[in-house]
């Protein structure tokens, strides 16, 4: 009687090959480890750059300079046009794309952009203020004057250019279909803004005069002649969560005045060490409604 010998143990089948391809993809798997290129090895490499805590320049003279560094904040305000909006002051942000982010420690360029609701200064909403006419860096930035918005992004050998170009078919921002606002490495007339009043009526005679750090300006791109605006009310899934759209677009209210979507404040850095920025100064009582409602009332609590 024949005995059945199977069992278990028994090899069947191309066994070697398979104990020689796991070896392989083992040996593979700690190769780049020791190289430092697995995803999840590059992915905290990018993020940990994006988000490493970075210094705003102080002013002295509260004007901003050239080669300063600021954050471009739009401030909260509500949205008539819209029921769901993102609420709070929102800052301008590099937003590389979700996908190339996982597949590398570097972002490619053209890079998006964003507003994100975060106050602190780090690498992806840290801008440096450059001129475009080869002025010497200090000089106090005037209004209607050209100059380029950099951003490294928290590297140390990289520099990206705010930059825009007129919509076309295939290129215009992702929600609102405008003209888009993107992040690139060439110098071009398409990097140059200037620095406008808000108040029209005041616009042509504060042409020449210096910018002031931390008051709301316009932003207005040199070539195609549309302001920087952040759309609170489009949301962009993104590589840190949900953002606001950015885009180049003017959006003028019934007496052609620029409406809050185009209003920027260029954040400069706090003298005082518990304050990142002058935003989280406190107000003076002045400005504070608060104050002003209980000094007219005293019994109001």
């Amino acid at each position: 009687m024949a005995q059945n010998l199977y069992g278990p143990g028994v090899r069947m089948g191309n066994w070697n090959e398979d104990v020689y391809l796991e070896e392989e993809l083992m040996k593979d798997f700690l190769e780049k480890r020791d190289k430092g290129q697995l995803l999840i090895q590059r992915n905290r490499r990018l993020k940990e750059c994006l988000l490493r805590p970075m210094q705003l320049s102080i002013t002295e003279d509260g004007y901003v300079h050239n080669g300063d560094k600021v954050m471009l904040v739009n401030l909260d305000h509500p949205e008539v046009e819209a029921d769901l909006f993102l609420r709070g002051d929102l800052s301008l942000c590099l937003t590389p794309d979700e996908i190339r982010a996982h597949l590398s420690d570097k972002f490619e360029v053209p890079c998006g952009l964003s507003a994100a609701p975060t106050k602190i200064p780090v690498g992806r909403n840290t801008f440096t203020i450059l001129s475009a006419d080869s002025e010497a860096v200090g000089q106090v930035l005037r209004y209607g004057q050209n100059f380029r918005l950099g951003i490294t992004g928290g590297f140390e050998d990289i520099m990206l250019y705010l930059s825009s170009d007129h919509r076309t078919l295939l290129k215009s921002s992702k929600r609102s279909w405008l003209q888009e606002v993107y992040l690139t490495d060439e110098v071009s007339y398409l990097n140059c803004w200037q620095a406008a009043l808000p108040d029209p009526q005041l616009r042509l005679e504060y042409e020449g005069f210096p910018v002031p750090a931390n008051v709301k300006i316009l932003i207005n791109h040199c070539h195609t002649n549309r302001g920087l605006a952040a759309h609170r009310h489009l949301f962009l899934s993104t590589y840190f969560g949900k953002e606001a759209e950015v885009a180049a677009h003017t959006h003028l209210d019934s007496h052609r005045v620029e409406k809050p979507r185009n209003h920027w404040v260029l954040v400069t850095g706090s003298p005082r060490q518990d304050s990142p920025t002058m935003l989280h100064l406190p107000k003076p009582p002045v400005e504070d409604t608060c104050a002003l409602e209980q000094a007219t009332d005293p019994g109001a609590q």
